[in-house]
This record gives structure tokens, C-alpha cells and sequence, in this order.
């Protein structure tokens, strides 16, 4: 089951219907099918606390993925600072939704076992995020 959650924040304004089936289908891809799979959409300030606490890193950051994932059944919890997709949606000069997007699927992409740590993984991590937004038709 997938659920969608805003901590002190507003929830963001997306097709929640549209983008579930685009998670299964995406998860599908890669072999998996969905669990429990949680999205906490939150500000800075909540996502640095959970980066603080849970991985003792002192920095802001877009998303933050907890796997939980047993065999081919990804589960997990997906948190997602709207503050820092707004912020790199004006760097990159993307819309705020198309951003948001691009981390949701990153978060489950994560989930089935795709790394971003090299410049190459993160090259072909991007690759991967690009085809999935294709298949949303945003």
C-alpha cells in the first residue's frame, strides 16, 4: 500500500491516483512490486532533524530513503523536503511538480537497489529518472 502523508506542511497538489500506478508500474520494472511504501512530504527543518538523527549528517536534502525492501517487494518510508524541491526546481529551471516528481521516483528507485554515490551511478540514476517521467506523460 502506498500512502502519502504531509508533516507540518501542505500536502503538494498531485494526481495521487495517477502517480500510485506510475510507482507500481515503475517498481515493476525493475522487478518489485509494492509494499508498504510511505511518502512524508515535510520542510527543511524536518528533513535535517531526520538526517541528524537517523544518518548524523548536519545538511539539508531533498529526500531521504528508509528501505525496508524484503526480496522483490519494496517497502520503505520516502521523506521529501518540499522546501529543497522548490529550491533545485528554480536551479535547474524545472517547474516545482516536475522536480517533485523527478524525487518521488527517485526515493523508489532507491528501493530497487539503484545507487547514485559515483558520478556514474548518479548518471545512470538520472537516465533511469528521466525514463520514468517520460512514462507519467507530466
Amino acid at each position: 500500500m502506498i500512502t502519502f502523508h504531509a508533516d507540518n506542511i501542505l500536502m503538494p497538489a498531485i494526481d495521487f491516483p495517477k502517480v500510485e500506478q506510475w510507482i507500481k508500474s515503475t517498481a515493476a520494472q525493475y522487478g518489485y512490486s509494492v509494499g508498504d511504501l510511505n511518502y512524508i512530504f515535510c520542510d527543511d527543518e524536518k528533513i535535517l532533524a531526520v538526517n541528524q538523527e537517523f544518518l548524523q549528517h548536519d545538511y539539508y536534502t531533498d529526500v531521504i530513503t528508509f528501505d525496508y525492501t524484503t526480496r522483490t517487494r519494496v517497502n520503505g518510508d520516502i521523506y521529501i523536503s518540499l522546501d529543497t524541491v522548490a529550491t533545485n526546481a528554480e536551479q535547474v529551471g524545472a517547474p516545482f511538480i516536475h522536480e517533485l516528481h523527478r524525487i518521488i521516483i527517485h526515493g523508489l528507485l532507491h528501493l530497487t537497489g539503484q545507487a547514485d554515490k559515483t558520478p556514474e551511478t548518479k548518471a545512470q540514476m538520472t537516465a533511469k529518472e528521466e525514463a520514468a517521467l517520460r512514462q507519467l506523460h507530466l
